[in-house]
């Protein structure tokens, strides 16, 4: 993973996004600090997918119920 700065970025685009579609990951960095990945679009569409670890969880038949104060704290609805 390549780091630039986003001068670089904007000038450079082009040849960043060439990187990109061969599959590297670029970060963009303002003052050494990243503020953004560029990252292939598929790659990025496949992270998001929904409901990846859908049926692979499961709770203990003991689990307790948030107490009702902690419940309302952390905005959860009944």
């Amino acid at each position: 993973m390549r780091k630039v700065n986003i001068h670089e970025a904007k000038t450079q685009l082009s040849k960043l996004l060439e990187e990109v579609e061969a599959g590297d990951r670029i970060v963009i960095a303002r003052a050494g600090e990243p503020v953004a990945v560029l990252v292939p679009y598929k790659a990025a569409i496949r992270r998001r997918r929904l409901g990846l670890f859908a049926g692979q969880a499961k709770l203990h038949a003991d689990f307790d119920e948030l107490p009702a104060d902690l419940a309302a704290a952390l905005g959860a609805t009944t």
